[in-house]
């Protein structure tokens, strides 16, 4: 179980570093370009949602990794729970459905590593 924890939260540790980055701090253009709902959200709701990013990548691995502060490992995921939460009814208001599939199979690993660390295999 541990290891499968491990798995989850390193790969999602990089993929919300990467998407963190690129919504924080790569030109607007840019980024309406990759992400094309940033096209119809103020920017400093782009930001907002890197920076959430951002510091969710780094309290799913940093805890963990430094043995400081344990907890904060299980509320990054939660809260990257939230973000995923959050996209899903954003996109269903805008009938964009393919993505809120990967929303919710995202919701539900991240479900997983919340829940894994706070009962199976705690820090």
């Amino acid at each position: 179980m541990t290891i499968a924890l491990w798995v989850v939260q390193g790969l999602f540790a990089l993929l919300f570093l990467f998407a963190g980055i690129v919504k924080a701090f790569l030109p607007l253009p840019t980024v309406k370009k990759t992400f094309p709902w940033a096209n119809h959200v103020p920017p400093g709701l782009t930001r907002f949602i890197g920076g959430a990013e951002l510091l969710g990548a780094l309290g799913l691995i940093l805890p963990a990794v430094t043995g400081i502060l344990l907890w904060l490992t299980i509320a990054a995921a939660i809260g990257l729970v939230l973000v995923m939460l959050c996209a899903a009814f954003f996109h269903a208001s805008r009938r964009e459905f393919p993505p809120i599939g990967i929303n919710v199979i995202m919701l539900g690993l991240l479900l997983f590593v919340a829940i894994g660390r706070l009962l199976w295999a705690p820090l």
